[in-house]
């Protein structure tokens, strides 16, 4: 998930401190910060929901909750018209990026591998259209293969160690249908750059490694640093239209 910094002039200097001292609780527990953290953590479970049961509630406790939108989608949805799409919003968290891609029109199925950030999302979204599940990325529900116009992910492949990264693009690739799109949005660092991390931002080459199982690299920006935000990729892959 993301580390970019707060918005004050939106959530405030107190909600900032907060998030501050949450990412430090979070820190502690992270096995990833530890030799012999994938071991004791692969898929980053039990560190995803520490995050929402530290939290008590107090969304300023969850370091990948903005309760906005993030602007490089709200950007990217600017210039597109999802009506009557379907779309799949992985690891929703607390649900603002799927309300934005139904906002923009799409029929929206949402998930999070933690149950609690899923009720969370209901409840500060009561009246949503969103379908929010609670589900695996890498055991995801059959009905899901092939089902979904547009694939979005946003800060869920920098969480994860490098050794479940080929796992997860051919698990964003099966949910993808003919003529669909999977969007990544991602931070990025040089190739030579040190890992470090958690989070671990992306390489280029790691980002091109995700047009597998029939998906191509249509698009691939490298956004520059701005204001609050580090620099990002922002790369669109496509599956070709059946029998194209």
């Amino acid at each position: 998930m993301g580390r970019e910094g707060v918005r004050t002039e939106v959530l405030g200097e107190e909600f900032a401190e907060r998030r501050a001292r949450a990412l430090e609780k979070l820190d502690a527990v992270d096995p990833h910060k530890r030799p012999g953290g994938i071991e004791a953590d692969p898929k980053r479970r039990e560190w995803f929901e520490a995050g929402y049961t530290l939290a008590d509630g107090d969304p300023a406790g969850v370091p990948w909750a903005y309760l906005e939108p993030r602007p490089l989608l709200e950007d990217w949805l600017q210039s597109r018209s999802l009506v009557g799409l379907r779309a799949l919003d992985v690891a929703c968290g607390l649900g603002d990026n799927a309300e934005a891609l139904a906002g923009a029109g799409a029929r929206v199925t949402a998930f999070d591998l933690v149950e609690r950030a899923v009720h969370w999302a209901r409840e500060r979204f009561p009246q949503s259209k969103v379908d929010y599940q609670v589900a695996d990325l890498f055991n995801a529900p059959d009905e899901w293969r092939g089902a979904f116009d547009l694939v979005h992910e946003l800060y869920t492949l920098q969480a994860l160690p490098e050794t479940l990264l080929p796992d997860a693009a051919r698990a964003l690739a099966s949910f993808v249908a003919p003529g669909g799109t999977l969007l990544v949005i991602s931070r990025a660092r040089n190739e030579d750059e040190a890992l470090g991390g958690p989070p671990w931002p992306l390489t280029r080459t790691t980002i091109e490694s995700f047009a597998v199982d029939g998906l191509r690299l249509v698009l691939l920006e490298d956004i520059p640093p701005s204001g609050h935000l580090l620099r990002h990729w922002r790369a669109e892959f496509r599956r070709d239209e059946a029998g194209a």
